[in-house]
């Protein structure tokens, strides 16, 4: 097609593949191309690696099928890094794959027991690194419909928070019990400080800079010049005027065009409305659409309205202080209509040619296509800014409706994915109607 897709972050994979699983900086794993089946001879030499640790990567990438072929029997810390990894990825446990680890054969799997998910989820914080327990966390809800055990405290108190955490609990929330809400709030509160703490120093900086050139004008009074950028651009007028009495003549610099500020004004100087996709597959990205939200919201030059929306259509916007207010009063899930979420947002819309609409959404419509195509066009017609972001997430290339996609950018709306550290840039050229800097499309395969 003809918009790009991708993030300017190469994608991610969900989950830990057969021939190349999670390790500490201490035990590093070297994964082949194509793993051998356990009554294999011993793998050929890897340069500069002696043979028994050699063997003990294989034996560690390939799983417990793979003993006899290495000969290798994984002991002490190795042993329990192996336990850890069987439990997910073997083959009782759903992560059945040819070849390696979880081909069949010995696998302890987690079971339903909660005991025996709090030990797990311990050993693993034990033996592998942040980054890597999250994926392994990710993957044992995924594949293990792990997600019940959640709604338990100890549980939630044992798990390494981020943001498909937040997704998942937030996915919950009807049937998450009262004794189990405080935790999870703690939890989600972790996740969006930390965020917030990576996301809002450059989003001020950078939004705060381009408000600043949109409020300039060439016909400032006298008080509001800018003298600085007002002489640097008038350079070329500079002339010389001859000395009075027969004195050194002097140079002076005639301004034909003035640079300044104007008066600041009572209201916002832009309007902003973050209308989010809460259906389930776009769970990241309302994470950090509330975080955004929130910060753009501590602006005091910009207007900021938050919608979410499946069927219905929540207007958060009183909510924005706190973004786990935010975050908790989403509904993850059910169906899709995008329509009926840019009517309400067009019929909130007072100044149009100061209003960037930004539609976080992976475009798939179960409302009334036409229209929504006509209210894009109606909005820009009126001089709104519209943005459309296919994800707003470091997770790569989403799925997304191709063609709906298309139309929108033939409406001038290219719709493209976007990581949390792309987002102030796109905001910002969208402030000061600048091309959005969209990423490179990655070859549709």
């Amino acid at each position: 097609m003809d918009h790009p897709t991708t993030t300017n972050q190469p994608m991610a994979t969900n989950h830990p593949t057969a021939t190349s699983h999670p390790t500490t900086a201490n035990h590093p794993i070297t994964a082949p191309e194509a793993p051998a089946p356990a009554h294999a001879t011993a793998p050929p030499p890897t340069p500069g690696v002696p043979d028994d640790e050699r063997l003990r990567r294989w034996r560690m990438v390939l799983g417990a099928d793979s003993t006899e072929g290495t000969g290798c029997t994984p002991t002490g810390q190795d042993a329990a890094m192996d336990g850890a990894l069987t439990a997910l990825y073997g083959g009782d446990s759903g992560g059945r794959r040819p070849g390696g680890r979880g081909s069949g054969g010995r696998a302890a799997g987690l079971g339903a027991s909660a005991p025996a998910v709090a030990r797990w989820l311990g050993d693993i914080r034990t033996y592998f690194p942040a980054s890597v327990v999250q994926v392994m966390q990710r993957d044992a809800i995924d594949r293990l419909g792990l997600s019940a055990l959640l709604l338990e405290p100890e549980m939630l108190e044992a798990v390494e928070p981020d943001v498909h955490l937040v997704g998942t609990l937030l996915s919950l929330g009807k049937a998450m019990p009262e004794t189990t809400k405080e935790t999870a709030r703690a939890v989600v509160r972790k996740v969006v400080a930390d965020l917030e703490k990576r996301l809002e120093s450059r989003t001020r900086a950078t939004l705060s800079g381009a408000l600043d050139r949109s409020a300039r004008t060439s016909r400032p009074r006298h008080h509001d010049i800018d003298w600085d950028r007002t002489v640097r651009a008038n350079l070329k007028h500079y002339l010389t005027v001859p000395g009075r009495d027969g004195g050194e003549p002097t140079g002076t610099i005639v301004p034909e065009r003035l640079i300044g500020h104007g008066r600041a004004a009572r209201s916002a100087k832009k309007e902003v409305v973050l209308c989010v996709d809460q259906s389930g597959s776009m769970a990241a990205s309302v994470v950090y659409a509330s975080v955004f939200g929130a910060v753009l919201a501590s602006l005091r030059t910009l207007s900021t309205r938050l919608v979410v929306f499946d069927t219905a259509v929540v207007d958060l916007t009183d909510q924005l202080a706190d973004p786990v207010d935010v975050l908790f009063g989403t509904q993850l899930g059910g169906g899709t209509d995008i329509n009926r979420a840019l009517a309400y947002c067009q019929s909130r819309i007072t100044r149009p040619a100061d209003t960037v609409v930004v539609l976080i959404s992976d475009l798939y419509e179960g409302g009334i296509r036409d229209e929504m195509l006509k209210r894009v066009a109606a909005m820009k017609a009126a001089g709104v800014e519209f943005v459309t972001l296919l994800a707003l997430s470091d997770e790569g290339a989403p799925a997304y409706d191709r063609d709906h996609a298309a139309a929108l950018g033939a409406l001038g709306a290219p719709a493209f994915a976007c990581t949390p550290d792309l987002f102030p840039d796109v905001m910002a050229a969208a402030i000061e109607k600048r091309p959005l800097p969209v990423p490179d499309p990655e070859p549709r395969p």
